[in-house]
């Protein structure tokens, strides 16, 4: 089996490294940030890559964002978050864009070396592991429609007045707006949801849909 390891802090990047040799894992490369990640990944294709969640330049998210990337990108590969931080929407994004060949570990909770590697082997050959903590915040969180998440307050509710079966005319006499500010508004929010153009009104009804569903 041949992995590639994404972690920023050296001592515990070339500790993972060490302990994956003693269990026979190959370690195609080893680096710190996730354009780095990409490259290796792209480059040489390994069964798994394990992933830290927060590295250079900003440490919020860039190793959540490159692990969507490879399993979107590879499918085949396997992809183990191993982090000190949940990020519950990146989770499950990457639980649900694609089955198996993922998992999510958190690093304080880990008893035992081989624990770890279990976990990796599983993941590389199409299994899950969740740690049960990350499945405890999955649970426990909503789900979060990212699409309307981007909409602005008027935008909101312009597609609330659309949602109670009212026309463009009709919202602009309510909300007090020129007909054409309200088609802007209206353009706006389908491309916020990623809703393609369509000649007749569907778009308008997945609007409905998406919001009645949030």
């Amino acid at each position: 089996m041949r992995v590639v390891i994404a972690e920023d802090n050296p001592l515990l990047r070339d500790g993972i490294v060490l302990l994956l040799g003693e269990y026979d894992i190959a370690v195609a490369a080893a680096v710190s940030d996730a354009d780095a990640l990409l490259t290796a990944v792209a480059a040489e294709r390994p069964d798994a890559a394990v992933v830290d969640v927060r590295m250079p330049p900003t440490h919020t998210d860039e190793g959540l964002r490159a692990a969507l990337a490879i399993r979107s990108a590879y499918p085949a590969i396997g992809v183990l978050v191993f982090s000190q931080w949940v990020e519950t929407d990146y989770a499950r994004r990457l639980l649900s864009e694609h089955t198996g060949h993922v998992g999510y570990l958190l690093k304080d909770r880990i008893v035992s070396t081989g624990e770890f590697v279990e976990a990796l082997r599983r993941v590389a050959a199409g299994g899950t592991a969740l740690d049960p903590e990350v499945v405890r915040h999955l649970l426990a969180a909503p789900a979060v429609d990212a699409g309307l998440a981007r909409l602005s307050a008027r935008e909101r509710q312009i597609l609330g007045l659309i949602a109670e079966g009212r026309s463009n005319v009709a919202i602009a006499e309510a909300l007090h707006l020129a007909d054409r500010s309200v088609e802007k508004h209206v353009t706006a929010i389908f491309t916020k949801l990623d809703l393609p153009h369509d000649r007749s009104d569907h778009r308008r009804v997945l609007a409905v849909l998406r919001y009645l569903r949030a």
